[in-house]
């Protein structure tokens, strides 16, 4: 079975050869949901580029679950020369986590969460915040497995419009998408290398203040097509076309 196919577990640390065990939840869902068995195949994966293709030599169920893995190949798959980090408004219910999902799924490098003025979700300083975040983090972590991607893109701690303007002065480009915008992404030129941030509006738009302190500071505000997107689609379907319209996907 080519490594594409294999399922993939995230560790810690990650072995060039030999022997290693997999514990811990990673190992309760290998022995109890995916039932892998001795024999069978499965790619570790430390979510920094370091890859290892294993075979199961011995697998123990149950609460103290645990895989014996032997090491058949290691390899490390180095990031994009062309980064993309998505910051996505905070969204209600959740839409936020279908949006880290899908742009996990789509290849972003990066997550930044972003209290806009129109997210209804506050994530206020606290217990809740931090439930939140944790949320959008164990979403990208089991994305990142499902797409069998090397790299688990960080998701940072939320940040507000002007930490986001900071932000914006420090990549390569920064691109709002705004639906009123006549510019396209198609029209614009986009770097070969280095970091494009992708700004995600709430479900209830960016404010003209927003807008204004965003392009101030160096963004240039694009929309995608002729229909609105929904804030949970928007990242993955921007990330599509960076991926057809740069060398992401070569």
């Amino acid at each position: 079975m080519p490594e594409t196919t294999l399922p993939v577990f995230l560790t810690a640390a990650l072995p060039g050869s030999g022997r290693t065990t997999l514990d811990g939840e990673e190992a309760r869902h290998a022995a109890t949901v995916r039932r892998l068995r001795v024999g069978e195949r499965l790619v570790l994966s430390d979510g920094e580029g370091g890859m290892a293709r294993c075979v199961v030599e011995a697998v123990q169920a149950g609460r103290d679950a645990a895989l014996t893995l032997a090491i058949e190949e290691h390899w490390t798959e180095e990031p994009p020369a062309l980064r993309v980090i998505v910051a996505q408004a905070l969204a209600k219910g959740d839409r936020g986590e279908l949006a880290v999902e899908l742009a996990t799924e789509a290849g972003a490098d990066a997550i930044v969460p972003w209290r806009a003025a129109r997210s209804v979700a506050r994530w206020e300083e606290g217990t809740r915040g931090d439930k939140a975040l944790t949320r959008w983090r164990t979403t990208a972590r089991a994305a990142a497995k499902q797409a069998r991607r090397a790299h688990v893109p960080e998701v940072a701690e939320p940040v507000t419009t002007r930490e986001l303007a900071e932000l914006a002065q420090t990549v390569s480009r920064a691109l709002v998408l705004e639906s009123g915008i006549t510019t396209r992404l198609t029209e614009i030129e986009l770097p070969a290398q280095g970091d494009i941030l992708l700004v995600v509006g709430p479900e209830g738009g960016i404010t003209d203040d927003e807008l204004d302190t965003l392009t101030e500071a160096g963004a240039t505000a694009i929309r995608l097509g002729p229909t609105v997107l929904r804030t949970s689609t928007a990242a993955a379907v921007a990330l599509g076309a960076l991926g057809v319209l740069t060398d992401r996907w070569k």
